[in-house]
């Protein structure tokens, strides 16, 4: 009986630490140290974002990036990624060139609520990759995020959550508990960081020398 309890208590604990409490104005370090800890070993992690809560793990593990693939329900070939980059420095150790114009946009949208459909360059893993050597790029204006990429040393693979039932479609997305309700066994870890947007970011398609919005979300942009 004691052994019993033993073993439930420890399990019950492990779950509940699964859901990490990070509070935004002021992310604390050990908090966010072994949330990198988790990527570091090839985990998977719920994160916030500027906008929606977005499954994530590190570049540097593809079957973690499979893995997130299947929580949506999709084929890795077919499953659409963001690299989540802490600031625009780091979105130029990945993307070809930009000329003045196009790195004036991007100064004064990030970080924001933006998606950038951008020219990869030799440092993106191809896994990650569209079709036309194109991978979006996201830098969420998000304390806990920008904390937590930096403490893992290198951008993450993102995605936003998506339930596969409709109807619980809402209200899961924004709650991080009910995220973890829903994920928990599935990921590694949670992090809440409060009840998130349900708006999803503005993709914009700036691949082959183009400009051009693709997707209006939260993000308010002017061409």
């Amino acid at each position: 009986m004691l052994l019993f309890f033993c073993s439930y208590f420890c399990n019950f604990k492990k779950c509940e630490q699964m859901l990490l409490k990070i509070y935004s104005d002021n992310p604390n370090y050990h908090d966010v140290d072994r949330v990198a800890k988790v990527l570091k070993s090839g985990g998977i992690i719920v994160i916030p974002t500027d906008t929606l809560y977005a499954f994530a793990c590190s570049m540097e593990f593809k079957k973690s990036v499979e893995t997130i693939a299947r929580l949506k329900g999709f084929s890795l070939k077919k499953a659409k990624y963001s690299m989540l980059c802490d600031s625009l420095s780091q979105v130029s150790e990945y993307v070809r060139p930009l000329d003045r114009d196009l790195f004036l946009l991007l100064k004064e949208s990030l970080p924001g609520p933006f998606t950038f459909i951008m020219d990869a360059n030799g440092n993106v893993p191809r896994n990650y990759l569209n079709p036309n050597r194109t991978i979006g790029v996201r830098v969420p204006a998000n304390p806990i995020t920008q904390a937590i990429i930096e403490a893992a040393g290198c951008p993450l693979i993102g995605t936003s959550v998506r339930t596969l039932d409709e109807d619980r479609e809402s209200e899961y997305l924004t709650d991080p508990e009910l995220i973890h309700e829903l994920f928990g066994r599935q990921v590694d870890m949670v992090v809440d960081g409060g009840i998130g947007d349900d708006a999803p970011s503005t993709v914009v398609d700036c691949s082959d020398g183009n400009v051009e919005v693709i997707r209006y979300g939260k993000g308010v942009i002017n061409l």
